[in-house]
């Protein structure tokens, strides 16, 4: 049964090792230092540097002042609280709860391109919200509603289409054979006729 489980999880791994893009995991990291005017330690990894919650506590009161206490500890439940915050202030921001992440995806490196995804939502939520941060992927966009007048609604109950006619572009059942025996006739290969 443990066999099992350790294939699954490499499986898993496997997988979320191909959606890690590089790339992206630099722009999410120049975006972080751009916004809070701080550098990433040096020699750490993108997981490492955020793992404590220090750095997406500072990047989300640059965002929104003032939003997040947090506190810089080596005490993993108070890491995983200050994460917490982060993903709570990203709430508040207006980002989905489907492009988040959870706590142990960044804390246990379980979901790293989840973790960048994150970072990239954050950034689109937060120039909608009125910040003057620039954007990481596409922008967000925005809901465009039409209102018709009486008359024009009223214009539209007057229409009928062809399939309420009942002719649809000369479909017909013509050929059809329901009940009826199929009969196979043609030649074989050696030119004797089929009966």
């Amino acid at each position: 049964m443990t066999d099992v489980i350790q294939g699954l999880d490499a499986d898993l791994r496997e997988r979320l090792a191909a959606k890690h893009d590089p790339v992206r995991e630099q722009q999410a990291r120049e975006w972080i230092e751009q916004v809070t005017g701080e550098s990433f330690p040096e020699d750490t990894s993108f997981l490492v540097a955020l793992r404590d919650g220090v750095i997406l506590c500072k990047l989300m009161n640059t965002l929104r002042p003032g939003t997040i206490k947090y506190r810089a500890s080596r005490m993993p439940f108070i890491q995983m609280e200050n994460i917490n915050k982060f993903l709570e202030g990203a709430r508040d921001l207006g980002c989905p709860a489907a492009d988040l992440f959870q706590t142990v995806d960044l804390y246990e490196e379980k979901n790293p391109p989840q973790v960048v995804d994150a970072i990239f939502s954050v950034s689109r939520h937060a120039a909608k919200a009125g910040c003057d941060v620039p954007i990481l992927g596409p922008r967000l966009s925005e809901r465009h509603e039409v209102q018709f007048t009486d008359e024009q609604l009223n214009a539209g109950k007057g229409v009928i289409n062809t399939a309420q006619y009942g002719y649809y572009e000369g479909a017909s059942q013509t050929g059809m054979n329901f009940g009826k025996r199929r009969e196979i006739s043609g030649t074989y290969s050696d030119g004797s006729k089929r009966m």
